[in-house]
């Protein structure tokens, strides 16, 4: 991934928050027969420093890939930005349209988890993230168990040992205070919830 040093996430916290509210991931991989990829939700292990997911048991991935080395990448808040919200256009003109966004890149060695208490443990860990916000969260046990382990039979575990995540915040900063500025007041303006979260957390960012 290009990273400019001023658009680079480099503490450490703050690449460890980035992982644990990751969501939905693409898994990339490469071998004979060209690059295949995966969309899969993960949940990362901060002491093991691991990602782990599932995927259908009819997807090649795993033979096509093996254990091989990987990327998972994560896509985060993202939205357009106009140049007309950059005050600077009245000034000379010499602006055009950008995105700022949020993401992730993930590297390290794959492995395949077949287990059924590997299985079992790592669904329950994923639910219970995904799960907390709802105000009845849903756990494996609410389900007959008879269906539960015909669901986990359907499944195959893949966990990825990070070797290197590179993480890309571009929230204008290499515009001036008052483009920035006009930047987050365009985005809190439009009625799309994503906009919104992004104007909120350049907002957060400029702190």
């Amino acid at each position: 991934m290009y990273l400019p040093q001023m658009f680079a996430v480099t503490a450490a916290s703050e690449i460890d928050a980035v992982l644990q509210t990751a969501g939905l991931g693409c898994l990339v991989t490469h071998d004979d027969e060209g690059f295949f990829g995966t969309h899969l939700p993960m949940v990362f292990d901060a002491e093991r420093r691991v990602l782990a997911g599932h995927i259908s048991r009819a997807n090649p991935h795993p033979r096509r890939a093996g254990d091989r080395d990987a990327m998972v990448i994560f896509q985060g808040l993202n939205a357009y930005v106009s140049p007309t919200w950059y005050p600077s256009k009245d000034e000379h003109g010499k602006v055009v349209p950008t995105w700022n966004y949020e993401a992730a890149h993930v590297t390290g060695r794959l492995s395949w988890r077949d287990d059924p208490t590997w299985l079992r443990e790592h669904l329950t860990r994923l639910t219970a993230r995904f799960e907390s916000a709802q105000p009845r969260p849903w756990t494996p046990s609410d389900a007959p168990e008879a269906y539960l382990q015909a669901q986990m039979a359907g499944v195959i575990g893949v966990e990825v040992a990070v070797r290197e995540v590179r993480v890309k915040r571009k929230f204008s900063q290499n515009r001036s205070p008052a483009d920035r500025q006009g930047v987050i007041a365009g985005l809190r303006d439009s009625p799309a919830a994503m906009d919104q979260a992004v104007a909120a957390a350049m907002l957060r960012d400029g702190e």
